[in-house]
């Protein structure tokens, strides 16, 4: 078979797993089901609407693959994939994730934006509440840079919170991050994050997302979603999630596709603790750094993994263009004021430092670490330091 015959194949193939994804009142597990009775794709849309009724599908169903209406919605489709360059990865594809092919309900489809080899690498998917405290948010983005300088894509969902937090990290360390939208591909959720998608493309990440172009932030589509962060990792980070929470919708997804489980204990008298600490009672690896993650990875995912540096601090030394600088009396004065895990508001430093140190020099020593990525300066003038 010549490579334009093989090519023309797997266009048609592919075609026809995307028209079977549109067609109305067919899911993911109604279409395999479908599969398995004809014996292929190919024969579906060979079968005439008497067969296909026979098959048992819904009405609405069997009346738009028989008419051929599936195949003209799925033409169209790919038309605007095309013109957005957006490829498209079938459930029979070679590109199709090894792992997410493995679980209970696998998408059917997958739409790409950006770098449609990643998907198909190791990784760890990184989840958590959009309500983050700082501990949280450093927490997340630290051992989101030191697992992507190691090789390791790491996977979440871009919603605010523990999520961006996770992908901010990644593009900390120039490493690889993939974003499972709740959306179509072509519509970022939320808005905020366009430069942060921006971000991850140009490092040659990527979006993903079973749901067709255009497809708006329904709320129903986050929690299916959630089955494919966690599918198509190798493991799922907890960092923080209250009780009641999608971040538990994912975590019961990995432990039903048996894949790893690690959290980051908190403070227990933290709503925001209650989803990682049961999870750890529950037999959920604790992480405190990224070895603790990394040594429970497969021999041969770490063997194939090559560190570009020696150790996560001296990432941390090299990621700035000049060396480190020592610091100057009154900037060593606020550091040891602040914390990492809960944040201080500008008054507090004012009146604490007041008999030492004015309010200009405060600012101005604030303004250098920050600079320095000693500090970080949260919103309504409270700041943390840095991990």
């Amino acid at each position: 078979m010549s490579e334009a015959t093989a090519a023309k194949e797997t266009d048609l193939s592919t075609i026809q797993w995307l028209a079977l994804s549109l067609t109305p009142g067919l899911g993911p597990t109604k279409t395999r089901k479908l599969v398995e009775r004809f014996g292929s794709v190919q024969a579906i849309f060979q079968a005439s609407l008497t067969e296909l009724e026979a098959a048992g599908l819904p009405a609405i169903s069997a009346q738009s693959l028989g008419t051929g209406h599936s195949l003209e919605l799925a033409d169209d489709e790919l038309a605007r994939s095309s013109a957005a360059d957006v490829s498209l990865v079938s459930l029979d594809s070679p590109g199709y994730p090894a792992e997410l092919k493995q679980i209970y309900d696998p998408p059917l489809l997958l739409y790409v934006r950006g770098n449609a080899e990643v998907i198909m690498e190791p990784g760890i998917a990184v989840v958590g509440t959009r309500h983050p405290t700082p501990y949280g948010t450093g927490m997340a983005e630290r051992l989101s840079a030191d697992l992507a300088l190691r090789g390791l894509v790491i996977f979440s969902g871009m919603a605010r919170g523990v999520d961006t937090a996770a992908h901010r990290g990644a593009i900390a360390a120039k490493g690889k991050t993939v974003a499972v939208f709740g959306t179509g591909v072509d519509v970022v959720y939320p808005k905020e994050n366009r430069r942060l998608l921006d971000q991850i493309l140009a490092l040659g990440g990527a979006v993903v997302s079973e749901f067709p172009l255009g497809t708006f932030a329904a709320p129903q589509n986050f929690p299916i979603r959630n089955r494919i962060i966690s599918g198509i990792s190798l493991g799922v980070l907890v960092v923080e999630a209250a009780e009641y929470s999608g971040t538990r919708i994912t975590a019961r997804c990995a432990l039903e596709q048996n894949r790893e489980v690690f959290a980051v204990p908190g403070n227990v008298t933290n709503k925001n603790s209650w989803g990682p600490n049961t999870l750890i009672k529950q037999g959920a690896k604790l992480v405190a750094t990224w070895e603790d993650i990394w040594e429970e990875l497969p021999p041969e995912v770490r063997l194939k993994m090559t560190p570009k540096t020696g150790d996560e601090s001296q990432a941390a030394q090299t990621a700035s263009l000049f060396g480190e600088k020592e610091l100057a009396p009154h900037e060593k004065k606020i550091l040891a004021l602040l914390k990492a895990d809960e944040s201080t508001h500008i008054d507090e430093l004012v009146e604490r430092l007041e008999p030492e140190l004015s309010s200009s020099e405060i600012f101005a020593a604030l303004f250098e670490l920050e600079l320095e990525g000693k500090v970080r300066q949260l919103p309504g003038k409270n700041f943390v330091k840095s991990f």
